[in-house]
């Protein structure tokens, strides 16, 4: 995997857990996500954990 992947992939990673974030501070209210927010944050973890070396 190539750097412009990794970071591809963490910046992916970084905006689920904000929305997941917002959501929960009820600043976004997406009502189609409200009941992922959890696996939202769990899907940015397993990004991050694969676009570490």
């Amino acid at each position: 995997m190539n750097n412009k992947m990794r970071s591809a992939l963490r910046i992916i990673a970084v905006l689920l857990v904000l929305l997941a974030v917002l959501m929960q501070l009820e600043i976004v209210i997406i009502p189609a996500l409200l009941g992922i927010k959890f696996w939202m944050v769990v899907i940015a973890f397993c990004l991050m954990v694969v676009s570490s070396k």
